[in-house]
């Protein structure tokens, strides 16, 4: 496994981080086999987990917790913070400083800690993948520039890039219909595009999950993809993909598919800013 420099950290970290919002109730309710995954991913040389408070409401880092039981000290551990943990209390989510830290922009938050001789902003995690490739025109090159790392979660656009079968997106779809619900046209354009992408894999010999994953890697202002897998099945059919170096010829197939910088559904940005909302616009 060949290690990356997360940022200015110092700190080495895998190119594949272990997502852990599948483990528990939102997924792989078998602790067992959960502990059995993380176990598999650790010992193929994975250094870097990555979970939250919120995942299941507690209960992935719990099981995060037992499979790291004896080997904490190797790993690099991610977690976060913002979303709801208790339906009766409103201070128990959110970025208040009550309960953590404000969250910024990232030019701004590194800007004001330039002025007030404060620790900057070491990392950020946005959405990538070869149907999301927005932050291309601007997040990616503002990391790089100031050195920080990225950790790019959805990979597999939700399982649009896995190469199974389009029924599986169904049962997304009544919970976040506009960006599975195959009657969304910009749905559909997804599907329509990971069916030529297939065929991009096929013909360099890969499966779509490798291709996707190499695609990601290959960004110089990435340091780490996180992987989520709820099965080992997912997780064995990942593994691998951390070595490839896709060709130049690849990546330009690729790019005629879907262009730099285009999220092919919108809605892939993982986050709108509220001032473009329309009571912020015409206020």
């Amino acid at each position: 496994m060949e290690y990356r420099t997360l940022g200015s950290t110092g700190v080495k970290v895998s190119p594949f981080c272990l997502g852990a919002m599948m483990f528990g109730a939102w997924g792989n309710t078998d602790h067992d086999d959960s502990i059995r995954i993380i176990h598999r991913a650790l010992d193929a040389g994975v250094n870097f987990v990555d979970t939250a408070d919120v995942y299941a409401r507690g209960e992935s880092e719990e099981i995060v917790g037992k499979a790291l039981k004896g080997r904490r000290d190797s790993i690099v551990l991610a977690t976060k913070v913002h979303g709801a943990m208790a339906d009766d209390d409103p201070n128990m989510q959110g970025n208040t400083r009550r309960w953590i830290v404000q969250e910024e922009e990232i030019v701004e938050a590194q800007w004001t800690a330039e002025r007030h001789g404060l620790g900057r902003y070491l990392c950020e995690q946005p959405p990538y993948s070869i149907l999301a490739r927005g932050i291309e025109a601007d997040i990616l090159p503002v990391c790089r520039r100031y050195g920080m790392g990225v950790i790019v979660w959805s990979p597999l656009n939700g399982g649009f890039l896995t190469g199974r079968s389009p029924q599986h997106v169904s049962t997304r779809a009544a919970r976040l219909p506009q960006r599975y619900d195959t009657s969304y046209p910009d749905v559909q354009r997804k599907l329509e595009f990971a069916e030529r992408l297939e065929q991009v894999a096929a013909d360099a010999g890969l499966s779509l999950v490798h291709l996707a994953l190499g695609f990601v890697l290959a960004h110089p202002a990435v340091t780490s993809a996180i992987v989520g897998p709820r099965t080992m099945e997912h997780l064995e059919s990942q593994l691998g993909a951390q070595e490839l170096q896709l060709s130049a010829d690849v990546l330009a197939r690729i790019d005629e598919i879907v262009p730099p910088g285009t999220n092919v559904n919108p809605l892939d940005a993982g986050w709108r800013p509220p001032w473009l909302e329309p009571d912020a616009l015409r206020a």
